[in-house]
């Protein structure tokens, strides 16, 4: 199944199924061109790991394998949906985007075990960690850069599970053209390895988010941008980029 929120021409907001004939709910279909996607999700908090793929890591400079995932948090201001403006902060040089797909959180989950993880997973969507590195760079805890309003595109569906292939393809495309590809298989540490690891200090929600790291290639954004993220079995989350 591929869950979508959405803003119907009324103003409601609905929940349905989006399959290749449409958005299907419990009375009606609609198209996806007429409505307002929303967020998949309402996360009360945004778990990120950093460098969970080692070309990345390679390329920021540093060719270690790390022993545990190196986590950041992104804010619940941060996330925005499919279709919204990235909005790029004022006065700033470099704002880049991550392609990733996260992991989304079904049910109460606290310190699970990795073989147990999986049973605490709702299902997966496509987000782009929008990285402000005019103050990521200067700051040691990353608030400034990681968790300005709108920073965290999100959606378009949440797919469950059985949706994804188990070597699942990540791109992004930049403006038409492809900067960013891998799959899951290149991943340092796995979704259950993930998610196992965030609980065992931090209770993770339903609707929680956990994104699972960028590969090789992110890169500068400015105004009049499109960016889409893919992720097979998901589908595709396209922003377009403006000025405040």
């Amino acid at each position: 199944m591929r869950r979508v929120r959405f803003r119907d021409e009324t103003g409601i907001a609905r929940t349905g199924n989006w399959t290749g004939d449409g958005i299907q709910t419990a009375d009606r279909s609609y198209n996806p061109a007429g409505v307002d996607i929303l967020p998949p999700c309402e996360p009360t908090k945004i778990i990120c790991q950093a460098g969970g793929y080692m070309d990345h890591r390679e390329e920021s400079g540093f060719d270690d394998r790390p022993e545990r995932p190196e986590l950041f948090i992104k804010t619940p201001n941060t996330v925005i949906g499919h279709g919204d403006a990235i909005e790029l902060p004022p006065n700033r040089d470099e704002v880049d985007f991550e392609g990733e797909f996260a992991v989304v959180i079904g049910k109460e989950c606290r310190a699970v075990d990795v073989d147990d993880a999986m049973a605490y997973v709702e299902g997966y969507t496509c987000v782009n960690d929008i990285s402000n590195r005019d103050d990521q760079q200067s700051e040691r805890n990353w608030v400034r850069g990681k968790s300005f309003d709108g920073s965290l595109p999100m959606g378009p569906v949440l797919a469950t599970p059985d949706e994804v292939p188990k070597n699942a393809t990540l791109t992004l495309r930049h403006n038409g053209e492809v900067k960013q590809e891998t799959t899951t298989e290149h991943m340092i540490f796995s979704v259950p390895e993930l998610v196992a690891d965030v609980s065992e200090l931090i209770t993770l929600n339903p609707g929680d988010v956990i994104a699972t790291g960028t590969p090789y290639g992110p890169d500068s954004l400015n105004e009049g941008d499109e960016v889409e993220v893919e992720f097979e079995g998901v589908g595709t989350l396209t922003n377009h980029v403006t000025t405040r």
